[in-house]
């Protein structure tokens, strides 16, 4: 189960314990209230551009994604975790 920006929603510690992934919550996610947001930026874009995930994107990884790294990481993890985020995407396809 993969969330819109491809990230392994069973490998997440929340998951089912503050969250149920993006798609069955709609994108209001356990962390969105905690940063200000009413909804994932990241899955309102996949919304409001009709797609089924960020691997449909011309503009992968876009914006939305490098303002969204987790405080949690060190200062090289982001782009590792950006990486395999998009390979997981773009295995799908």
């Amino acid at each position: 189960m993969f969330s819109v920006c491809g990230i392994d929603c069973k490998s997440c510690h929340d998951f089912l314990s503050n969250c149920n992934g993006c798609r069955a919550m709609q994108g209001k996610i356990y962390w969105t209230k905690q940063v200000g947001f009413s909804c994932s930026p990241i899955y309102q874009c996949v919304k409001d551009n009709k797609m089924s995930d960020c691997g449909e994107c011309n503009r992968l990884p876009c914006d939305v994604w490098m303002s969204l790294n987790d405080p949690s990481l060190t200062e090289q993890e982001p782009q590792k975790s950006i990486d395999n985020r998009i390979a997981a995407l773009k295995s799908k396809q």
